[in-house]
């Protein structure tokens, strides 16, 4: 029995994966990937912008080896040196509160939901439960962060939904301030919004967030777990914006493709929590952290970081040349950063993600016409110009011209 038809018999169909079309990846090294044929892959969807150093990264590997020999797991009822020190790495490069690991961005955004509504109600008032969180917008697939998600899609069937969560357009701050009531206890956003198509914040819209709460005592929550961690050229959105939240939620590429996440609070609201209100068994695993140590450590101190906007640029450069030599195709580009997606007119994303598939690049078709690529920040001139000539390729194939 070969691996797709396994799936198909005993792993839970939750994931559009066509049998006849769905690689099976044995390895992956850089910014690409080996099939189990040994046909290679360039690799621009990363993981879902996880693999934000590529595939196996060697700092990475040789932290996660290191630690994997002396200490796998321990309950947090005991303390370890790698949560230790990355929860102090974090909280000295963002808000400088205190951090919750857990490990996925729903989990993530379920220690942010607890936590507000907990705070509010004991230093605002007991009435104050109600998130205002918008439109298009995705926050994780448990109930509270798929009612907190702005997409009617994503709830079809799994009602009744938790209360407490109102939504209002993205990008428009009048409408979030008059979805704010008296039960309101915090405002809930993604700088760039990954899932639904890239769509980016604009700054007068974050700084009027930070304004309504301010104005209301409301806490204001950044969603970063697919656009932080350098993703739009800074370790965190919110420092481009100048736009400082109460609390960041992290995860994707802060394990280095282990699973981690973190909640990140600032010293106002960094004891919401205390024993027993919330816990992980899995969160802060001692090989995540080490994991996520050598990714801050590559990012921070070897200067990685600093590379991001530059290979935007040089991306946005080629895909500028293919909509001068294919007009009316790609009819726009959004995003921010490594996080960008491009608007095709009148073509099925789909097939042209698996027009590139077999051509030997991996991007993701959001939607019906928009495709999105998350490549890892390790990517150089050559990888971005095999990008785009594939890309181009399936364009002109698909298109005729």
């Amino acid at each position: 029995m070969d691996i797709p038809t396994m799936y198909e018999q005993y792993v839970m169909n939750t994931y559009r994966r066509d049998p006849q079309k769905t690689l099976v990846i044995k390895e992956g090294r850089g910014a690409r990937v080996r099939d189990e044929r040994g046909g290679e892959y360039l690799d621009f969807v990363g993981g879902l912008a996880v693999n934000a150093l590529g595939h196996s990264h060697p700092r990475v590997v040789e932290a996660i080896r290191h630690q994997a020999e002396a200490l796998i797991h321990t309950s947090n009822l005991y303390y370890t040196e790698p949560q230790a020190k990355l929860a102090c790495r974090l909280s000295e490069n963002s808000l400088g509160g205190k951090v919750f690991f857990a490990n996925s961005g729903a989990e993530a955004n379920e220690t942010a939901i607890k936590a507000a509504r907990k705070y509010a109600k004991n230093n605002i008032s007991a009435n104050r439960h109600t998130f205002v969180t918008a439109l298009g917008s995705f926050h994780g697939r448990t109930l509270a962060t798929v009612t907190a998600t702005g997409q009617e899609h994503h709830q079809k069937d799994f009602d009744p939904l938790p209360a407490g969560f109102i939504y209002a357009p993205f990008n428009d701050a009048d409408a979030f301030e008059r979805a704010v009531n008296e039960e309101t206890c915090a405002v809930m956003v993604e700088p760039v919004q990954g899932e639904s198509g890239v769509h980016v914040a604009e700054k007068d819209f974050l700084r009027a967030l930070r304004r309504i709460c301010d104005e209301n005592g409301l806490l204001l929550i950044f969603d970063e777990v697919q656009c932080g961690v350098g993703r739009t050229g800074t370790l965190w959105a919110y420092q481009d914006y100048g736009v400082e939240p109460d609390i960041i939620t992290s995860a994707k590429a802060l394990g280095g493709g282990m699973p981690l996440a973190a909640a990140i609070f600032n010293p106002k609201i960094s004891s919401a929590l205390g024993p027993g209100d919330h816990a992980s068994t899995f969160g802060g695993n001692p090989v995540s952290c080490s994991a996520a140590l050598a990714v801050m450590e590559v990012l921070l101190d070897d200067g990685l970081l600093q590379e991001v906007n530059a290979k935007s640029e040089f991306i946005l450069g080629e895909i500028k040349r293919i909509r001068e030599q294919l007009p009316g195709v790609v009819k726009g580009v959004r995003g921010k950063g490594l996080i960008l997606a491009m608007e095709l007119d009148g073509l099925n994303a789909a097939a042209v993600q698996a027009g590139c598939q077999s051509k030997g690049l991996l991007v993701n078709a959001i939607g019906e016409s928009t495709v999105r690529i998350l490549p890892p920040f390790i990517i150089d001139e050559q990888d971005v110009q095999q990008f785009a000539s594939i890309f181009m390729e399936t364009l002109q194939e698909i298109t005729g011209s």
